[in-house]
């Protein structure tokens, strides 16, 4: 892991960083300097495990433990990250559920279940996020869409639609939010390099044209950048990171 000191005195707080993208973006962040909360529902092992990393690399981490669809637990969560580290600089929106469904069989609890962790999470997580953002003087927001928020895709019209409206939130917020330079942007990963959950479907990478997935790392990097120094203009933007699959 190569280490920067570009983030060096901020701190980030990551959802959903226990494993895959968002342990990638909390080892990231962290190996530019920035001390991480890194977030899990229940997965505190795993959790546990990306904080061990950081500090093992002479970094500054903290596992924190909640539901994001909660806002009493999400205030905690933030309320002990700023006590713990004196500041919050960051917010990596990275928590979310991904389930296949034809929208025949689809039930409304299944939809309503979807949409509140990527759409409500990303709310509360906000909401209590940017009063301290505000007080440190400005910083970056970072949303995980997905391809399927423009494209569409078969047997996940909740994620389309969820990733789609976190997308105007984005916008909105990098309008609103500007005054207090603070910049809000989305990162839309392509197909990722992840284990597959049994019975999902995996695409191949024919419509790729790098010719293949792309790996945690490569998100995280991307989220990094945009919460550098080099960033500092770049608000409200969608950014693809899918070896040019997506294009318009």
């Amino acid at each position: 892991m190569t280490t920067t000191t570009e983030l060096a005195g901020k701190v980030a707080l990551v959802t959903g960083a226990s494993r895959n993208i968002g342990r990638a973006i909390a080892l990231s962040l962290a190996s530019a300097g920035a001390a991480v909360a890194v977030n899990a529902r229940t997965s505190r092992e795993d959790a546990d495990k990306v904080v061990r990393e950081i500090r093992a690399a002479g970094g500054q981490a903290e596992t924190y433990l909640a539901d994001i669809v909660d806002p009493k637990a999400v205030n905690a969560m933030v309320e002990g990250v700023v006590k713990r580290f004196g500041r919050l600089d960051f917010l990596v929106l990275n928590a979310s559920v991904r389930k296949e469904t034809p929208f025949i069989d689809m039930s409304f609890d299944e939809w309503k279940s979807l949409l509140s962790i990527t759409l409500d999470g990303s709310f509360h997580c906000v909401k209590a996020c940017l009063p301290h953002l505000i007080k440190a003087g400005g910083g970056s927001i970072v949303t995980l869409g997905g391809m399927t928020s423009m494209s569409g895709a078969k047997k996940r019209v909740h994620g389309s639609v969820g990733k789609f409206g976190l997308y105007g939130m984005t916008r909105a917020l990098a309008k609103e939010l500007g005054e207090h330079k603070i910049r809000v942007n989305c990162v839309a990963p392509g197909q990722m390099n992840t284990p597959p959950k049994p019975g999902r479907t995996v695409p191949d990478v024919t419509n790729v044209p790098l010719g293949r997935r792309v790996e945690p790392e490569e998100i995280a990097s991307t989220v990094r950048f945009l919460c550098s120094p080099g960033a500092a203009m770049i608000s409200g933007q969608l950014i693809y990171v899918d070896g040019g699959q997506q294009q318009f």
